[in-house]
């Protein structure tokens, strides 16, 4: 029987949101700042007194889609990625836009560009926090449905010039991911994720649902200047 989500008692706050230390920021330096990212240190309290450093890789969020069809595939791409040194299987992603973008709309805009597809249905999967040990990154992944082609914007001459388009059977992504051929954080997720949709388990989150981790201080201190 299809369900929505609900946190499970066994996940939920161990201090009842009265966490016994506040890890309280006392000092903080800017020690890179870039169009994408920006390198933070904070000087933090912690639980003995003791002040110590860590750095923090801000950044303004981004948004994946897991488009799916009416054959239970997803839309996905095949792109380069400078870090990797290589192409990935990937979702159509990108990052939010300045302070205050609708991510839903960030998401519609992304499909149409990378892919060339609309849809008429939209639905929150899953939010993703890759690193967070060093960085506030957070993507959302959006289930979108009710597809159709529409015309794809020229590409440029970086990454996106080079992607391939294909659509993908979701048992073979589900496949791919286990076998090591998906890597990409918000992909693996969101294919497991749209996979519990599809074979009835869950019902999506409405697209709406709060976002808690969505960054917002490196966007609002560049809008603040």
């Amino acid at each position: 029987m299809t369900r929505p989500p609900v946190t499970p008692d066994s996940l939920a706050d161990p201090h009842d949101g009265r966490p016994p230390h506040a890890f309280t920021i006392v000092g903080s330096e800017t020690l890179y700042e870039g169009p994408i990212f920006a390198l933070r240190r904070d000087d933090v309290r912690m639980p003995g007194g003791r002040i110590a450093g860590r750095e923090k890789v801000e950044h303004f969020g981004a948004v994946a889609v897991a488009a799916l069809d009416e054959d239970d595939r997803l839309v996905m791409i095949y792109q380069y990625r400078p870090a990797l040194g290589r192409r990935l299987w990937e979702m159509p992603a990108g990052l939010l836009d300045g302070q205050g973008e609708n991510p839903v709309e960030a998401a519609k805009r992304e499909l149409v560009e990378e892919v060339g597809v609309e849809a008429d249905e939209w639905s929150t999967l899953v939010d993703i926090a890759g690193c967070p040990g060093f960085a506030d990154e957070s993507v959302r992944v959006f289930l979108a449905r009710g597809l159709r082609s529409v015309d794809r914007p020229p590409a440029g001459d970086d990454e996106e010039a080079d992607l391939v388009i294909r659509r993908v059977p979701l048992d073979d992504l589900v496949a791919g991911a286990l076998s090591g051929a998906l890597v990409n954080g918000p992909c693996v997720a969101g294919v497991f994720a749209a996979a519990e949709v599809v074979a009835g388990r869950f019902t999506p989150r409405p697209v709406d649902a709060p976002w808690i981790d969505r960054p917002t201080e490196y966007a609002a201190r560049r809008a603040a200047r």
